[in-house]
């Protein structure tokens, strides 16, 4: 599909006497489109999950992205740092700890909302909604995926599916039979921070719970995705968890996903 001219904004979208942080992105002529809601990682709705937001538009796509720290940190982000080929170290510290703060059904209950307020937008078809996360955003999508409206779902690198669920005693994977629609995963097999034992664990579980699914996993590391943009941030390139491969391979997989179910 080739790209359409987009229009951009940020909303608030409302949950009870929460008012979520959000950027949307959507194509700027008239019709219905399918919706997708972008997770993000744990620096917050950043220039990188924007720019991915506008991707996804760009499909032909609504695309959202709620502030998932939004009850904890409002208006937190942090962005990669071009000198230094990396996220802060201060970057890191601070999203994690706002990480480790978060709990599930807070969460759950945010996507609702994100889910509740496309339905109000009169260019959404209702019936068309999908997902996709990274990294802590990954693990959001497959929480996301078990909720009836999500068609679609495109999960890179969660960590912590198979061990935990932000509080909860149950971890997110034995959630799996609650997942109606269709759900891509993405891993690295040099991912530090999710083992190769935890996606084959994945993969066990929707294969048990016959759930409609792919797994792709590329020769890379934890966050590969992140390089997508290099024509325009050539930097990137340098990044270390870039992978040149896999990061279009993966996008061309994302969009097959939402053309055949969304």
């Amino acid at each position: 599909m080739s790209q359409i001219e987009i229009k951009t904004t940020h909303v608030r979208v409302p949950n009870q006497d929460l008012q979520i942080d959000a950027y949307l992105a959507q194509p700027a002529r008239e019709g219905k489109f399918a919706a997708v809601i972008v997770f993000q990682e744990i620096f917050g709705v950043n220039s990188n999950i924007r720019e991915i937001t506008e991707l996804i538009a760009q499909q032909g796509y609504i695309a959202i992205a709620p502030a998932m720290y939004q009850r904890i940190a409002p208006g937190f982000t942090r962005d990669f740092s071009p000198e230094h080929l990396a996220f802060s170290p201060e970057a890191y510290e601070v999203g994690l700890r706002y990480y480790q703060q978060v709990k599930y059904q807070e969460i759950l209950s945010d996507i609702q909302a994100a889910i509740a307020y496309l339905k109000t937008l009169p260019n959404v078809k209702a019936d068309a909604i999908g997902c996709i996360g990274f990294c802590f955003g990954g693990h959001i999508a497959y929480m996301a995926a078990t909720l009836p409206d999500i068609k679609a779902t495109a999960s890179f690198y969660g960590g912590g599916i198979t061990t935990s669920s932000y509080g909860e005693a149950v971890p997110t994977i034995k959630r799996t039979d609650q997942i109606q629609g269709t759900i891509y995963l993405f891993f690295g097999t040099r991912d530090h921070l999710v083992s190769q034992e935890e996606t084959q664990q994945i993969e066990a579980e929707l294969q048990k719970q016959q759930i409609e699914h792919r797994i792709f996993r590329y020769d890379a590391g934890h966050g590969f995705f992140g390089g997508f943009f290099e024509d325009k941030y050539p930097f990137l390139k340098q990044h270390p968890s870039y992978n040149p491969e896999a990061a279009p391979h993966a996008w061309r997989q994302v969009l097959e996903l939402f053309q055949n179910n969304l």
